[in-house]
């Protein structure tokens, strides 16, 4: 099946993009930076009362593919706690139905998905993984958005979308979310600066993550809407360092002028225990859509403490 062609000289002046999650922590950055450039043409982001990716039917989800008709379509949904029940209807279910949609609303159109560095699972300490290693998810939540990532690939093989997934490391920014541990970390500081309190406990922070800024997962998502060429893929959105949870929090400690105790322990999350170590390598996204990570560390951190009041009510 050939691909559409995007309506100006050069493929990419009038781009019209389907978003969903536009209210969320990444979507929301998304949108932003979609509608500030000048290549996209619109971003149309219904709300769920229009349709909910989870609870809606196919047939509901495919008219309003249909009545869009966009050239892009980017799902910045999905869901990181819950049951097993929960975490395929939210990561696996909703992309088979957006391929079902957008294949036969339009067919052939590019469907973008945020995926996830869980995927991979465990990886060697001071390996910088590449999106061809092995994938052997080592919780529910890695394997139902490898599930997804795999039918996306199918997919596009079979010409019935042009299928990119941007397997996503750990965000952080503005309107981070408590089920994440930095989001979490900010919380308590601001409670215990509150109280007066002089600790705050946390899980084990040994674990090396990479974490990247939700701004610059926007403009990959950008780049992503924007490639003039099909065939992207997958391809890993990350800082491309890895540092210890234990310097995040310490930075993000540090940037909330907070002095007490971190202490740590219990367990981690079900969905990274077990993966102490994880780093990314972007080669894949410089050269396939000329993306690389802009922010440091640091000034990520302290956007999640400067941005918490963003998290109100989420």
């Amino acid at each position: 099946m050939s691909r559409p062609q995007r309506s100006g000289g050069d493929g990419m002046n009038q781009v019209r993009v389907l978003l969903f999650g536009a209210n969320g922590f990444v979507g929301g950055q998304a949108r932003t930076t979609l509608a500030a450039d000048p290549r996209i043409a619109t971003v149309v982001c219904p709300p769920r009362s229009r349709h909910d990716l989870v609870a809606g039917d196919l047939a509901s989800l495919t008219d309003l593919v249909r009545e869009v008709q966009p050239d892009v379509v980017v799902n910045c949904t999905g869901r990181l706690t819950g049951t097993g029940h929960d975490l395929v209807e939210s990561n696996t279910l909703v992309t088979a139905r957006l391929i079902e949609a957008v294949a036969a609303a339009v067919p052939g159109a590019r469907l973008v998905r945020l995926g996830s560095a869980s995927e991979y699972g465990i990886v060697a300490h001071g390996v910088s993984v590449a999106e061809d290693h092995p994938c052997e998810p080592v919780s529910e939540y890695g394997t139902t958005h490898l599930a997804a990532t795999r039918l996306l690939q199918l997919a596009d093989r079979d010409g019935r979308v042009d299928g990119v997934t941007l397997r996503v490391f750990n965000p952080i920014g503005a309107g981070l979310h408590r089920d994440n541990l930095l989001g979490r970390a900010a919380g308590l500081i601001q409670d215990a600066l509150a109280r007066g309190d002089g600790q705050v406990t946390l899980g084990p922070l040994t674990a090396y993550r990479d974490f990247v800024d939700v701004r610059d997962v926007a403009a990959a998502v950008l780049a992503a809407v924007t490639a003039p060429e099909p065939g992207t893929g997958v391809v890993n959105v990350a800082s491309g360092r890895a540092v210890t949870s234990r310097e995040a929090v310490r930075l993000l400690a540090e940037a909330a002028g907070y002095p007490g105790a971190i202490v740590e322990q219990g367990t981690g999350p079900a969905r990274s225990t077990g993966v102490d170590w994880i780093r990314a390598d972007v080669g894949r996204a410089r050269a396939a859509l000329g993306w690389a990570p802009t922010y440091e560390l640091s000034e990520s951190v302290k956007a999640v403490w400067t941005g918490l009041d963003a998290t109100a009510g989420r």
